[in-house]
């Protein structure tokens, strides 16, 4: 039993920790999205961004239902992305912790 304990935990571990990445993936591109509007991906860049926008859409939607951007002035600041980082740390934390 604590074999597979330790599998899961595992599994989960490295799963949240290759979200995470696709994370900071996903922020790269909204800058570039943001710094650029006629950016279109091609090609390869094009099945990447999709993926990642994929993955990472459903949990920042989900914040950003809760919480809002946030409008200063003319900007407004979105914290959807910021909060799926920090629940992933913690989740990361979590899974530490579990003794296995």
């Amino acid at each position: 039993m604590q074999l597979v304990l330790g599998l899961v935990l595992l599994v989960l571990f490295w799963a949240l920790q290759i979200y995470t990445w696709v994370l900071w993936i996903r922020l790269i591109l909204d800058f570039v999205l943001a710094f650029n509007p006629r950016f279109r991906p091609r090609g390869p860049l094009l099945v990447i961004t999709e993926i990642v926008f994929t993955l990472t859409d459903p949990p920042i939607r989900f914040f950003r239902r809760i919480l809002p951007p946030i409008r200063l002035g003319q900007i407004s600041l979105d914290l959807g992305w910021m909060l799926t980082m920090v629940t992933c740390w913690i989740l990361l934390a979590i899974i530490r912790a579990v003794p296995a």
